[in-house]
């Protein structure tokens, strides 16, 4: 009897490792319809989850009804599962070099409880070549079996969009590879369990692998060209947002806008090709170029808040801002890569006073990855300027007396990054990207 077969039976289990962003929902949809073990190395996580609640603060309760699953941080309960899912993140070091700590570490977890017939399949974002030449060795290492003889591998990276409803993981189409036809063929009659809109059979697991790669570089590189046209259209003094307004009326104008690129995804995954492109003797001129504009974005951001202050004859060192938005994106906990730590720094460089407030992101979490503590609220009265950093929910409706409110005079600054309340503003000094 097949992977599948065993699975749909419940005669054989999954066990997804990893349960973040990615993990969690996939372990979830799947318990739905098979025996499903989700594991995850942080004890304090899983009690919450043993307990219906989402640590990232992305799935309601509901979420957990109805689904056959046991969660666990032993590792030793990894060895009732015959298909492991790794859904582990693969950060950048300070280097901006690849950081596979933890997609290794979860292979030898795995790699100890593989036995002969099992399936190993890897969501984690990788660069071509990674799942067969760097993960795959350490599973042999540990378990004593060789790929694709005594167990299969599989690629089908992750497609999940932090805060987005619409775009669920049964609404995306799932790319899948196997290390050979007839495991590229369970792993993909496996995924349409749970994916409404079809599985995209690819033509190797390097294929896979660089398929999800590109999603993000593409992204970022057009992000980075909006980006530096900002720059450019700033200087010129008009606002890239009216012009993008022109722009868009062509009907293939790519509808790109303006903003800081952090987070897990676009802000990390291209510098795993990059990688990957200089160990085979290539410098990746464009993509590279890109990722210099975007990583430059905040300390710009920065600096053009600062400036606007001074305009007003203000003494830098007596300036107080308030930061609205610390999160990587708007209406999501997820503080990881936040580019919105580079405003910060970069005004607290000049011996400014800065308040940050953010309805979403988890104090400790910020205190711990940043040394930044959040106010529970804003000063009012208290700011010589207001960066607008994040376009959470709960900001969409204020007015430019609710900004005039949290100023300290007239001379108050209103930097909105992201174009929205342009249209709003009469009185205040106002600038965005």
């Amino acid at each position: 009897m097949m992977i599948y077969e065993k699975l749909r039976k419940k005669e054989a289990t999954m066990a997804v490792v990893g349960l973040g962003y990615v993990g969690l929902p996939i372990a979830l949809e799947f318990a739905r319809s098979i025996k499903v073990i989700g594991f995850d190395i942080n004890p304090k996580r899983v009690a919450q989850m043993q307990q219906n609640i989402d640590p990232s603060n992305e799935l309601s309760s509901s979420a957990f009804d109805g689904c056959d699953i046991t969660f666990t941080a032993n590792p030793d309960d990894l060895k009732k599962a015959q298909f492991f899912v790794i859904a582990v993140p693969t950060p950048i070091n300070a280097s901006n070099q690849p950081d596979l700590g933890p997609v290794l570490s979860a292979s030898r977890s795995v790699g100890q409880a593989l036995k002969k017939g099992d399936y190993v399949i890897y969501e984690s974002t990788v660069y071509p070549g990674c799942t067969e030449d760097d993960c795959a060795p350490v599973l042999e290492e540990l378990s004593g079996l060789k790929t694709g003889v005594d167990f299969k591998i599989g690629y089908s990276p992750e497609r999940i969009n932090p805060g987005d409803k619409e775009h669920t993981i049964r609404t995306i189409v799932k790319v899948v590879a196997g290390c050979d036809d007839e495991s590229r063929e369970e792993i993909a009659k496996v995924y349409e369990v749970v994916i409404d809109a079809g599985v995209h059979r690819a033509a190797s697991i390097k294929t896979a692998e660089a398929s999800k790669i590109i999603e993000n570089t593409q992204r970022d590189v057009n992000i980075a060209l909006i980006n530096e046209l900002s720059i450019i259209l700033n200087r010129v003094g008009i606002n890239t947002y009216d012009v993008l307004e022109c722009a868009r009326t062509k009907w293939n104008f790519l509808n790109f806008t303006p903003g800081l690129v952090g987070g897990h995804c676009i802000g990390v995954d291209p510098y795993y090709l990059t990688h990957k492109a200089r160990k085979l003797g290539y410098h990746a001129r464009v993509i590279n170029s890109g990722r210099y504009v975007n990583d430059s974005m905040g300390f710009y951001v920065g600096k053009q808040t600062v400036k606007r202050i001074l305009e007003q004859g203000k003494n830098i060192l007596d300036a107080r801002v308030l930061v609205m938005g610390a999160t990587f994106k708007e209406n999501v906990s997820d503080i990881r890569n936040s580019k919105v730590i580079d405003v910060i720094r970069e005004l607290t460089s000049f011996s400014m006073h800065v308040d940050v407030i953010d309805p979403h992101a988890e104090p400790e979490e910020v205190k711990h990855e940043y040394d930044i503590d959040l106010l529970p609220a804003p000063k009012m009265g208290s700011y010589d300027a207001v960066i607008v950093a994040v376009n959470h929910k709960e900001y969409m409706n204020y007015t430019e007396n609710d900004f005039k409110a949290l100023m300290c005079d007239d001379k108050g600054v209103l930097v909105d990054i992201k174009g929205l309340f342009r249209n709003d503003i009469k009185d205040l000094v106002y600038w965005s990207l």
